[in-house]
């Protein structure tokens, strides 16, 4: 069968009916294209050459000789549509003609994937122009998009990316629109339009010299278009405006030059010339001017100054340099070289090395969003990969790892900065390229470092963070590659080897865990550890219980470690004279009794015995003159027998232990601790009910099912959680979200979030929380955490908002913030009781201010509320009508009921007449609102339903003072909007009703509207007034 062949008539044969065994008549088109052959030709030609098409439905054809025919003919038609895939339409062919019977549900799939493979760029990007006009940017945007894919033509794929320009300038998004128009004038340098765009596109971004080339060249194209002069004019202005503020800048930057140069100035002045120089880098024209005045050097210079402030003020300056800006950048670490930077960083001085490590962040950042950004066109192309530079400053931190050099808060702020840098796995950024080479160049560095004791091996010095810094890091190395270690083989031969692998593996517990307890199960490792315990060396007894205490994590491994190392953890924590042994032997201890989690019918050790371990770790809490690392581990056993409610009681009880706990919590390596702690007592995390007829089965079967602590009722965990309000509980929460450290992971922030929910659950302390700093605390919750933390926090912001009043609990742009939170529990993933409070929160919200109602409007909040609005649960479909009535205040919902049918106009008049009353309220001021501004929508109301009338009549005889107020407002509404519908309620016994209802003796809004009506319909002539009865009709 060739291509070109002419034939008379070609058939599409579907099927109008699927069912299994049942006869339907085939839907037949017939085709009568030319006679002439087509040799070749564009599609639109072949499309071109048909003449008519006619739809019938054949009876005659049946049997084999059907099937046969339909293969053919839709083959046929296929080619007819589209000769380029003339290989696609072979391979259908074979599929369709085979023996078996033939099947249609396969032959629709085989269509709609064929119909999809021949989409035009010319339709889409006619789409694209449509929903532009339309006002639709974003789907404009996606149809430019989809046919610059399929395009292949220069010419066409120029108009798109113009097209494109348009959309992006709409959507604000400058950097991408200023990027498609270079990309249209590279295939049509006349293109003025797009020109145009990548002027406008230019000034936004700020490169006005640019922008004012490519208006100039508009203006000559163009002489006469007013748009290209205003343009003109408005770069004249600005160009000189930054002129004459460069000129200024200028000289101040060339004054502090003279008094950093000048070797007689005193320190005073260098020091305040630094400072000036800070802020003036701060400033892009100031920073431009440093740069250009070959200011590097002389920061430099600074930089080995012996003086620390002026070191701070030249790693300040490079901060205000390097923000933002790629190309500085890279010509920075090219001109000092990332080893003086490391150097600087790994200083003794805590305050220059955090300096150095904020400039290393900015560096980063500015190089990476430089690799994300697109090429602009030409005269950007040559602008060299970051690449290189990126990996030259990974290098040089990898490198700091291992080195004696380096002090131990230099090293910690390397670690911290290859935690924040090193990219993980994700759909938005599917290269981990980062990630491979610094697991290949750095992690044998990265486990010296974790490997290494300080009071043993001569190592480099280390902080108390730093063990903690380390397993953050390969648990992130770990996350992004799912890379199982192998065992780490260290060279030494001897008990120091064997330490330091224990050492290796508490960190890797304590990180990247199945690492770690994939190596406790090599062979005689466990047995290792605990006799390493029984050492008369204290550092090696320390080492030994550390790691015992992170392996006890798994049931399995604790009920070894319970048969063989309990009684050897007894003697270190009663015999041994080291605190730093004792209190860690005590937390071990603790952690073995926690292993039944708050199964109250688990116990591990024997009746009072959790107590007593409690009360030793709240007595090493409150000692202030331990030092601070053991009274860590004392926290540490705490968040483990807080599963138990008796512990949970005594802690609450014990104020001056709480008091202590806050008061550590700002040490980052215990946020963990504390959380989890603060989530026992309060009992925040998820309880799984069990299914009753499985518990008696299970109970038959003789198997265990856990019980419930009685202290861990309700009762018992409202009195606690005001027992922690009382101590201080949400200031110690808002301090520890303030902390910026790798500590405070993920999962500390949804600990810390299920708090905060537990907190806001009695109205009666919601008002304390906000006015601690809770509210303000919850909105970095509800972005940085885990997926149920982020809906935990937004729970507890919709509680607040519910009975608070927003603008006091979030003042300023915080507000605004409060509103995509809350959006995001109108999800089905979310429990009916997170949707009702997240209606009710965003009702409140709608109801402050116009801006907030676009705000909600603009995260796409409408369709959502509109949906629940037909929920079976009474109290959500009330509270969502309830939103929806404050939403209508804004004209863009307004309009949404006035563009469509009547679907959701008869909603309104159908809940009206529903029986709860709530929902009747909503509903009924919903109808009030929106034929008082839409009154076209009042000549709607008769065609919704049937008993509208009857709707009506019930609102105005309502028993309730409200729902009568709203049922004479839509009845004046209607009244006024049309004379018709005057009359009709006239005629009804709706003029009896406003008569009632108009001689109220006390003058209420209601009597008043309700004579406005009769009023109105006497100017209308409907009804008179009789004579000697006053205004009565």
């Amino acid at each position: 069968m060739k291509a070109s062949k002419s034939f008379e008539a070609l058939c599409l044969i579907w099927p109008c009916s699927m069912g299994r065994g049942r006869s339907y008549n085939p839907i037949v088109i017939i085709v009568h294209p030319h006679q002439e052959e087509h040799q070749s030709g564009s599609h639109c030609q072949e499309r071109d050459s048909v003449k008519k098409s006619y739809i019938y439905t054949d009876m005659s054809i049946n049997g084999r000789e059907k099937v046969r025919a339909r293969q053919y003919q839709i083959v046929l038609s296929l080619l007819l549509r589209c000769m380029l895939l003339f290989h696609l339409l072979i391979l259908m062919y074979s599929i369709l003609n085979v023996k078996k019977r033939f099947q249609p549900q396969r032959l629709s799939i085989l269509l709609a994937i064929f119909l999809l493979l021949i989409q035009e760029p010319g339709i889409l990007k006619e789409e694209g122009n449509t929903l532009f006009k339309a006002g639709d940017v974003q789907g404009a945007l996606c149809c430019y998009t989809k046919a610059l894919k399929l395009s292949s033509n220069q010419s066409e794929s120029a108009i798109l990316h113009r097209n494109r320009s348009a959309c992006y300038l709409k959507l604000e998004d400058y950097t991408k629109a200023e990027a498609d128009a270079s990309k249209a004038l590279d295939a049509d340098p006349g293109d003025v339009k797009a020109r145009f765009r990548r002027a406008q596109s230019l000034q936004k971004l700020g490169r006005l010299n640019e922008a004012f080339m490519d208006a100039q060249r508009c203006a000559q194209l163009e002489p006469t278009n007013k748009a290209f002069q205003e343009l003109l004019r408005q770069l004249g202005a600005q160009i000189q405006e930054k002129s004459v503020q460069l000129s200024s800048t200028d000289a101040r930057v060339q004054q502090m030059f003279s008094l950093l140069l000048d070797p007689l100035a005193q320190s005073v002045d260098r020091q305040k010339a630094a400072q000036n120089l800070v802020v003036l880098s701060r400033e892009e024209a100031g920073a431009e001017q440093i740069f250009r005045n070959d200011g590097v050097r002389l920061i430099q210079r600074l930089l080995g100054s012996k003086q620390e402030e002026l070191v701070l003020s030249a790693l300040r300056t490079l901060v205000g340099l390097c923000t933002g800006h790629q190309s500085r950048t890279m010509a920075i670490v090219n001109e000092l070289g990332m080893e003086q930077l490391c150097e600087v960083m790994g200083s003794g001085a805590s305050s220059v090395s955090l300096a150095a490590c904020h400039l290393l962040q900015v560096m980063f950042e500015a190089l990476t969003e430089g690799m994300k950004r697109e090429i602009r066109g030409k005269e950007e192309a040559i602008l060299p990969e970051p690449s290189r530079e990126l990996r030259s400053m990974l290098r040089q931190l990898v490198e700091m790892m291992p080195a004696s050099s380096v002090s131990g808060p230099g090293r910690d702020s390397a670690i911290n900065l290859l935690v924040k840098q090193v990219p993980r796995k994700s759909q938005k950024n599917p290269d981990n390229s980062l990630t491979l080479w610094v697991i290949d160049q750095g992690l044998k560095k990265i486990l010296e470092v974790a490997g290494t004791v300080p009071e043993v091996s001569e190592g480099p010095p280390l902080t108390d963070n730093s063990h903690m810094s380390c397993s953050v890091l390969l648990s992130k190395l770990y996350d992004d590659l799912k890379f199982l270690l192998s065992w780490l083989h260290f060279g030494r031969p001897g008990l120091e080897s064997k330490l330091r692998a224990i050492q290796t593996v508490a960190v890797l517990l304590q990180g990247p865990s199945d690492v770690g307890n994939r190596t406790l199960e090599i062979s005689g490792m466990m047995d290792a550890v605990i006799s390493l315990c029984a050492s008369e060396d204290v550092c090696h007894q320390q080492v030994a219980v550390e790691a015992l205490i992170h392996a006890a994590g798994k049931a399995k491994r604790a009920s070894f470690i319970t048969a063989n190392g309990v009684a050897l953890l007894k003697d270190l924590y009663k015999k041994s004279e080291n605190d730093r042994i004792r209190v860690r032997a005590l937390v071990g201890l603790c952690k073995l009794g926690s292993a039944g989690g708050t199964d109250f019918s688990m116990k591990q050790f024997a009746e009072g015995s959790t107590l007593k371990l409690a009360k030793q770790c709240r007595k090493w809490l409150c000692n202030e003159s331990l030092p601070p690392a053991s009274r860590r581990w004392a926290i540490e056993g705490l968040a483990y027998l807080t599963f138990d409610a008796d512990v949970k009681e005594d802690l609450a009880e014990d104020r001056n232990a709480l008091q202590a706990m806050f008061q550590l919590s700002e040490d980052k390596t215990v946020l963990f601790a504390v959380a989890s702690t603060l989530v026992n007592c309060t009992n925040s995390y998820d309880v799984e009910k069990p299914d009753p007829q499985m518990v008696e089965l299970a109970k038959y079967a003789k198997q265990h099912v856990p019980e419930a602590h009685p202290k861990d009722a309700p009762s018992f965990v409202e009195k606690r959680l005001m027992k922690l309000l009382e101590a201080g509980v949400v200031s110690a929460l808002v301090c520890m979200v303030k902390q910026e450290s790798p500590a405070l992971t993920e999962t500390c922030r949804e600990c810390i979030a299920r708090v905060f929910l537990a907190l806001v659950e009695r109205q009666e302390d919601r008002g304390t929380v906000v006015a601690q700093g809770g509210g303000k605390a919850l909105l970095p919750l509800v972005s940085e955490s885990t997926d149920k933390g982020k809906t935990k926090a937004a729970q507890a912001l919709a509680k607040i908002t519910i009975t608070s009043n927003p603008e006091i609990a979030f003042p300023g742009e915080r507000l605004y913030e409060v509103v995509r939170p809350l959006v995001s529990l109108l999800t089905l993933d979310c429990s009916l009781l997170q949707n009702f409070e997240a209606l009710m929160a965003l009702t409140n919200l709608a109801g402050i201010s116009e801006r907030l109602r676009q705000k909600i409007i603009k995260e796409k909040a409408v369709p959502k509320v509109e949906g629940y609005m037909f929920e079976e649960h009474d109290l959500v479909r009330a509270a969502a009508t309830e939103c929806m009535c404050n939403l209508v205040l804004s004209a863009e919902v307004q309009k949404l009921y006035v563009a469509t049918g009547n679907d959701r106009l008869k909603l309104l008049v159908l809940y009206s007449g529903e029986e709860d009353e709530r929902l009747r309220k909503a509903a009924a001021g919903t109808l009030a609102m929106l034929t008082a501004e839409q009154p076209e929508l009042c000549a709607r109301i008769p065609g919704t339903t049937s008993h509208w009338m009857e709707i009506l009549q019930a609102l105005l005889l309502s028993d309730s003072v409200e729902l009568r107020h709203r049922g004479v407002v839509v009845t004046l509404n209607m009244m006024q909007a049309n004379k018709s519908l005057a009359e009709t309620l006239m005629e009804s016994e709706v003029l009896e009703i406003l008569s009632v209802l108009a001689k109220a003796t006390e003058q209420s809004p209601v009597s008043r509207t309700a004579q406005d009506c009769l009023d109105k319909a006497m100017e209308y002539g409907i009804i008179k007034k009789p004579e000697g009865e006053g205004r009565e009709p």
